[in-house]
């Protein structure tokens, strides 16, 4: 038996899937061929997410040669998937979790070498108005809440290719993901990590997530091996959080599950585009209960204007994502 990985084709994607293989095999489980799968997301290099269907774009070809049995498992960061995966489709095990803080990088002329301690710190270099890369509607969102002066442009593309594009002078700093820089091994480019209580990351960030069918027993059970019970569970409460707000991808919502002992603490935030209004919660309870505790912050979220912000948010991208079958 050898195990068919689909990824996309994107350095981050390809080390996550080699990443899974090598778990898999030293797990004494088959040999894993990859299966490179060009994606929606991957043709539309142009357009920004919020334009084009959002980060779904990124997932459906892959799930579509899942369902029609061209490869076995599907590997994506978990943070592109819909809230409510595809009839017959499961996440069936998850690999320990990288640090999900988004970062702040800066071009290689105005980077110290060293970590800046502060927000405050790094516009003392770059300036109250900088011009800040990203397309991601929550870290704008959340961004224009901190830095009121800031202006905003999309970028797409691989890390170097964003990397580039910043050094150049396109933008006057990115706002990333930092496990995907410590993953290729760009760590040293972060400038400060956001702090997680002030800016909460995005639902899933920083987890590779191996989807399979749910009538394929055997290789439910091989990777089910390599499971993290704790970042398991951590996404879980973060996926039900995501569908009780009926919010996608591209929807301005952060969420952070994290492990204390047996128990999960949940951390949510809703914006207002404008970064203007924040609708915040928390919630406890046992990792055993990880999907309640996402449904029960959903509900006390859209009981304190919740629905208002996400609704206003909808209309202003013209799109629902992802609940779409």
């Amino acid at each position: 038996m050898s195990l068919r990985l689909g990824t996309r084709g994107s350095q981050l994607a390809l080390w996550q899937a080699r990443t899974v293989a090598a778990a898999v095999e030293q797990a004494g489980g088959p040999t894993c061929t990859i299966v490179v799968i060009k994606t929606s997301g991957d043709r539309l290099q142009n357009a920004p997410l919020s334009e084009v269907g959002g980060k779904r774009l990124f997932v459906k070809e892959i799930e579509d040669a899942l369902l029609s049995k061209e490869i076995d498992v599907a590997v994506h960061s978990s943070k592109d998937m819909p809230a409510v995966l595809p009839e017959r489709l499961h996440i069936g095990a998850v690999l320990p979790r990288e640090d999900p803080a988004d970062v702040i990088v800066l071009p290689h002329d105005e980077s110290t070498g060293t970590p800046f301690t502060s927000i405050g710190a790094v516009l003392e270099r770059v300036g109250l108005q900088p011009r800040i890369g990203t397309s991601s509607v929550r870290r704008i969102a959340q961004l224009k809440h901190l830095l009121p002066e800031a202006s905003f442009a999309p970028i797409r593309g691989n890390l170097d290719t964003r990397l580039r594009k910043l050094d150049q002078g396109d933008y006057d700093l990115l706002v990333l993901a930092g496990a995907g820089l410590r993953r290729l091994g760009f760590g040293s480019r972060i400038s400060l990590a956001l702090p997680v209580k002030d800016y909460v990351p995005a639902p899933g960030q920083g987890t590779i997530a191996i989807e399979v069918r749910e009538d394929d027993a055997r290789t439910g059970e091989v990777v089910n091996v390599i499971d993290h019970p704790a970042t398991a569970a951590s996404l879980r409460a973060e996926r039900a959080l995501v569908a009780g707000l009926g919010g996608g991808c591209q929807m301005p919502v952060g969420a952070l599950a994290v492990p204390q002992g047996d128990e999960l603490h949940l951390d949510a935030v809703v914006s207002s585009l404008d970064g203007q209004r924040l609708v915040r919660g928390t919630r406890r309870g046992l990792m055993t209960d990880a999907d309640t505790v996402g449904r029960q912050l959903a509900r006390d979220l859209l009981s304190r204007g919740a629905d208002a912000l996400l609704d206003e948010a909808r209309r202003a991208t013209g799109k629902v994502e992802g609940l779409q079958p």
